[in-house]
């Protein structure tokens, strides 16, 4: 297989940018990063505070769950077409203009308030943030150097869950039950147009990769499919539904944003060591380890206090075992094929996980529904533990390629998209270990 060409994409006027920015990747890359992080505070904003309002508005648990795991059909739907605009109109016009209709989502759930509306905007969000997220990615990678990319995926990382971490917090600057953070997610999503704009200067490649099925990856790495599925269920609950269940169980208002920025904390901080040791240990092993703590830790959760600081601790501990998975499974996936066939096996993993975290809300709240509200930590539990009864059973029947034959392991945001992944390009070429 060979490297998928670029597609042609139409001319576009280049901007203006200063002399500051005119062929200067390092100022490019920063501008960019700036505007991925002011729009991950007004995404993570946003998505907090909906789930807090769909309590204090009254929407049934069921209802809510839908409303919130509306976001990520969306960003299915989003990642599957975001290339497709891109080919036809040009990345600055698709950043410009989805960033828009984002803004303006945001601004709908002040206006109108009932749980058609708000599920509307949220397929609208998601779908906005998938595109936004593909268009600051292919930038990423062209300014991007084999010497670099390694530095890049980690500034991009400490950009995305940064500004979701801080997000969180701004619920405290004005009251949730007002139009006014709708407002503010909606001022933070228009100014990241500011510094894109003024970096992109050109239009970078598109490249598409050739299209993998997951029948075909799946006969070759049962483990990537399974993994990046439950991962994606779990995680899905646990960002999709904590404030819905932040509110539902009264945790101290002013402690819900502790309550929901640590699992985000912990992930930012262990991503890189818990990536580390699987470059030097098996990483089935280093996967199966992750997954069990985070089973345990969902159910010491479902025995603490709400609220506490004990369990806004474990949440963080929750968030460091959680979130590095989706990463590992990358980095796994990566150790069994080469680089010709990377782009399109991580496109596979990028949906099969959307769909995970599509089902996985849907899943916790009708359970939820049907027992109580700590139902939010058990089916997060039970995800893990399937996960790490697969990883078990694969480890007995199937050896992993030796520990020197891994890739380095690099750290991804919970949805980044195949053009991140892509990055992963600049790593040595490794022949086929099946």
């Amino acid at each position: 297989m060979t490297e998928p060409a670029p597609l042609d994409t139409p001319e576009e006027e280049p901007l203006e940018g200063g002399p500051w920015i005119e062929g200067n990747p390092v100022a490019a890359a920063r501008a960019l990063l700036v505007g991925v992080f002011l729009l991950m505070i007004g995404n993570g904003l946003q998505g907090s505070l909906v789930g807090v309002r769909t309590e204090t508005e009254g929407f049934t648990v069921t209802v809510a769950g839908v409303v919130m795991a509306a976001y990520f059909g969306g960003f299915l739907a989003g990642s599957r077409y975001a290339e497709f605009l891109l080919a036809r109109v040009g990345h600055i016009r698709v950043f410009a203009g989805l960033a828009s209709l984002a803004s303006t989502a945001a601004l709908v759930h002040a206006v109108f308030v009932n749980p058609v509306t708000w599920g509307l905007m949220r397929v609208a969000t998601g779908l906005c943030m998938a595109g936004l997220f593909v268009v600051c990615e292919s930038w990423l990678n062209d300014l991007s150097t084999n010497q670099t990319r390694g530095r890049m995926l980690s500034l991009y990382m400490v950009a995305t869950m940064g500004g979701m971490t801080l997000g969180q917090f701004l619920l405290y600057l004005a009251d949730t039950d007002g139009p006014e953070l709708f407002m503010l997610s909606s001022v933070l999503v228009s100014a990241a147009l500011i510094p894109v704009a003024l970096s992109a200067s050109s239009n970078p490649p598109l490249m598409v990769p050739e299209a993998m099925s997951v029948n075909e990856l799946f006969r070759v790495l049962p483990t990537g499919i399974v993994g990046a599925f439950l991962n994606g269920a779990a995680v899905g609950i646990m960002t999709g539904l904590g404030a819905v269940y932040a509110v539902a169980v009264d945790v101290p208002t002013e402690r819900i944003p502790y309550f929901l920025a640590a699992p985000l904390f912990g992930s930012l901080v262990f991503q890189w060591p818990i990536g580390l040791l699987s470059d030097r240990v098996p990483r089935r092993g280093v996967m199966a380890s992750a997954a069990f703590l985070a089973g345990l830790l969902c159910i010491v959760l479902a025995a603490t206090a709400d609220g506490s600081w004990l369990a806004i601790g474990l949440m963080a501990a929750l968030g460091a075992t959680s979130f590095p998975l989706y990463s590992l499974n990358i980095a796994y996936t990566a150790d069994w094929l080469p680089n010709s066939k990377l782009t399109a096996a991580s496109a596979v993993l990028v949906r099969i996980n959307g769909i995970g975290a599509l089902m996985g809300p849907l899943l916790a709240t009708a359970v939820i529904a049907m027992t109580r509200s700590v139902a939010y930590f058990w089916t997060m539990s039970l995800m893990n533990f399937l996960l790490v009864g697969f990883l078990v059973y694969r480890i007995a029947v199937v050896d992993a390629p030796a520990v020197n034959r891994q890739r380095s392991f690099v750290a991804f945001p919970a949805r980044a998209s195949t053009v991140a992944i892509g990055l992963m390009r600049g790593q040595r070429e490794r022949p086929p270990v099946e």
